[in-house]
């Protein structure tokens, strides 16, 4: 080891989960660092182009996601472009773009993001990567990671999984679920006659998936631009191609290069139709990490899944709204026991992707308002678990929901009013 550095709270992961989990972490004044593979704030939020704060309500005029989650929402905009929508408390069966929500500036969101964070003092490690999580009596007690000082030892007292892959899980053994993913790309272009966008005049976004979200299994790119990027084949042999089950280095790399050959084919399609030529349509920023919807989550006391929105717990410590349907009934709690692992093993709680969920409920943990939320929730019962030298599991559910409560939290669906 080159170095071994001691903090109260170590959150892995600068994503918008990450970001919560570090700013309550703080909040509660506890000494936390932030360590980021990257060099940058936001995750696919900003550095991977997703740059759509999807609703924080029902589409029927009823919050379901206040705290942090809505202090960020209203943060994205701080210096560039996008506006909330003024009247979403008078909405009924609002569609998205009507609800409690906003399109950013990725680039603005990143700088705001970081700076909120500069001002709560948590200490930001970026361009550092987690390579080990070091296990002793059924307890994370410290990452090994890597920079430019070298390899060495970031011990915590407890640590928050905000990775979106569930790393530190993994690396330390934890049993973790996966779902397959599925080839997508957004990239920012200029567009000539492209006007009053999201981000201005002639600036755009090219958006490209290959599948829908509520049916994965039906392919929705065109079998032109299918055919221009793997030859003739079979629909079902055209579903394996674009199909990624489980990760490992290579298929990220495989990933990652297949959504740019789908951005090169598109250009190159449109440019061969006279459609545009390079100085009418090019592209102006590409992802910096892959666009994965799926990764890893933790197989968690209790796994969130399809079919549980509307549904009751005891233990839960938020809600979210389904950003694809308005309506009371699509508004989730999310139990407690979805943030830390069924083998309970210490000093470890899930953030954001990390959550406990599957199908179609990993649907709706995977986006910005629950990261956020399943953030903040993390940064203060790691806290709370340090106070009480307690691990996660062992404190009092009642405590930690009043103490969201008092950060502006509903609990439960009847607290909108909403049965």
């Amino acid at each position: 080891m080159d170095f071994s550095v001691d903090y109260d709270v170590a959150v892995v992961g600068a994503g918008v989960a990450g970001a919560a989990a570090a700013i309550q972490s703080a909040r509660c004044g506890k000494k936390t660092v932030l360590i980021e593979k990257t060099i940058l704030a936001g995750g696919l939020a900003t550095s991977g182009l997703v740059y759509i704060y999807l609703p924080l309500c029902d589409g029927n005029g009823h919050q379901a996601t206040c705290g942090i989650s809505e202090e960020l929402l209203r943060n994205s905009i701080l210096y560039g472009p996008g506006k909330i929508p003024p009247n979403w408390k008078q909405e009924k069966n609002a569609p998205e773009r009507k609800r409690l929500m906003c399109r950013f500036s990725p680039a603005s969101f990143m700088l705001s993001l970081e700076e909120l964070l500069k001002k709560e003092n948590v200490e930001i490690w970026y361009d550092t990567l987690v390579c080990a999580a070091e296990v002793s009596d059924r307890k994370v007690k410290a990452l090994i990671v890597e920079n430019e000082s070298g390899r060495g030892r970031i011990r915590a007292k407890s640590i928050v999984d905000a990775s979106g892959t569930a790393v530190v899980f993994r690396r330390a053994g934890i049993p973790c679920l996966t779902e397959d993913n599925y080839l997508t790309m957004w990239a920012l272009q200029y567009q000539d006659d492209a006007k009053n966008t999201d981000l201005g005049d002639r600036i755009s976004v090219c958006t490209v998936t290959t599948s829908t979200l509520d049916q994965e299994t039906r392919l929705v790119a065109s079998p032109e631009l299918l055919g221009r990027l793997y030859g003739k084949h079979t629909e079902q042999e055209y579903h394996d191609l674009i199909t990624y089950r489980g990760l490992t280095g290579k298929s990220v790399s495989r990933f990652v290069e297949d959504s740019h050959r789908i951005l090169l084919e598109i250009y190159k399609t449109r440019y061969e139709k006279g459609e545009y030529d390079r100085n009418g349509l090019y592209p102006l920023k590409l992802p910096v990490i892959p666009q994965f919807r799926k990764i890893y989550c933790v197989d968690g006391e209790y796994v969130l899944n399809t079919g549980e929105n509307a549904k009751y717990f005891e233990d839960s410590i938020g809600l979210l709204a389904d950003w694809r349907k308005a309506g009371s009934e699509y508004v989730w709690e999310v139990p407690f026991r979805t943030l830390y692992s069924r083998e309970k093993i210490g000093g470890l709680l899930a953030a954001g992707r990390c959550t406990a969920a599957q199908g179609d409920a990993w649907e709706v943990t995977r986006v910005i308002p629950s990261a956020a939320m399943t953030g903040q929730v993390a940064g203060l019962a790691a806290s709370m678990s340090i106070d009480e030298g307690k691990e996660v599991w062992e404190l009092d559910v009642h405590a930690v929901q009043e103490r969201l409560r008092s950060l502006g939290f509903p609990i439960h669906r009847a607290d909108i009013g909403i049965a």
